[in-house]
């Protein structure tokens, strides 16, 4: 998984900081939303992590990213959040957590005719992972070839039900009159 020297600069800043405040660095992602570009650091430990902590390493991050103007030039907006339910699975160990579970990965270039593969982690290797597709089939993917990666949480499995939710908020239906 191949990493732009940019967000490597950012990495190489921000983990320890992480580390520090005792979380993990999972993944940063830089979008262009809006009118400007945002950049995303996602963090997380065992049994999650809270706003406060979330707060406390955005502002330390932020002063050391002033300090580094040259880790990311330009303009940008800060972002430090929790990875969510469906995290990005971003390193070999994060493919190990997941053994047996569902995943989503996505190809740089296509893997004999698909780039998307959705299905149940099989197994992690040095080179890369297998995944169980829903009919059985079974797709090795190397490292290498891995653009993006998510976990692919099982709401039916935890009794969530079909609740609908948006933001999350459980979505409204009716009038809307009380």
């Amino acid at each position: 998984m191949e990493t732009d020297p940019k967000l490597e600069r950012v990495w190489k800043l921000a983990e320890p900081i992480a580390l520090e405040a005792g979380l993990e660095l999972v993944d940063i992602e830089h979008r262009h939303e809006g009118r400007g570009t945002v950049l995303r650091l996602l963090m997380d430990r065992p049994g999650g992590v809270s706003l406060d902590e979330l707060a406390a390493v955005s502002r330390q991050v932020s002063d050391v990213l002033d300090v580094h103007a040259d880790a990311w030039p330009g303009s940008y907006t800060l972002e430090v959040s929790s990875p969510g339910v469906n995290r990005p699975l971003t390193r070999p160990a994060h493919f190990e957590a997941f053994v047996g579970k569902r995943v989503h990965v996505r190809t740089r270039v296509p893997l004999g005719t698909r780039r998307s593969f959705r299905g149940v982690l099989d197994s992690v290797s040095s080179s890369g992972i297998v995944v169980s597709a829903d009919g059985a089939e079974r797709h090795t993917i190397p490292f290498a070839a891995i653009a993006r990666a998510n976990y692919q949480h099982d709401f039916a499995a935890v009794g969530g039900g079909s609740t609908a939710r948006r933001g999350g908020h459980r979505a409204r239906t009716g009038s809307g009159v009380r």
